[in-house]
């Protein structure tokens, strides 16, 4: 099989779009963080420390993911020098080690998505519980309809 330079160069655009949403990812966690260093101030809790724990995890998680995703795009610009230059065996080993650091990356966003689900639905079930003391559960927004 004769690897082209278009075909790691159709990486390029979903490398890019995954690389922005990384970023976005990292910057509401950024900005979730400083809310809650700011809270944490005023009145320090251990559900605050956990919060605190769980962000810094899903905050190196966003970087392994980064730093993954940088490295497969630039193993698909080493893959293209190595296809123009005519190294056809050296660029398919690139090409391949690309598609696998891809991959890693998407396999750690998956899972920081699911840790950071069941930090929300935690949140979710804590207000549910506080809806039920009042008596407002058959109004809320959590009631079963």
């Amino acid at each position: 099989m004769e690897l082209t330079i278009n075909t790691p160069a159709l990486l390029f655009p979903a490398l890019t779009l995954i690389m922005l949403a990384y970023t976005n990812r990292f910057l509401a966690l950024g900005s979730l963080i400083r809310n809650l260093y700011k809270e944490y101030q005023k009145e320090n809790t251990a559900d605050m420390l956990r919060q605190i724990k769980n962000l810094k995890h899903r905050l190196r998680l966003i970087r392994d993911m980064q730093v993954l995703g940088v490295l497969s795009l630039t193993c698909c610009v080493i893959c293209m020098a190595l296809i123009f230059y005519q190294f056809q065996t050296e660029a398919k080993v690139v090409f391949a080690l690309s598609i696998l650091l891809l991959a890693g990356s998407l396999i750690i966003s998956t899972y920081e998505t699911i840790i950071s689900t069941k930090a929300l639905n935690i949140q979710l079930r804590d207000l549910e519980e506080e809806e039920k003391g009042k008596g407002f559960l058959g109004n809320s927004l959590f009631s079963k309809s």
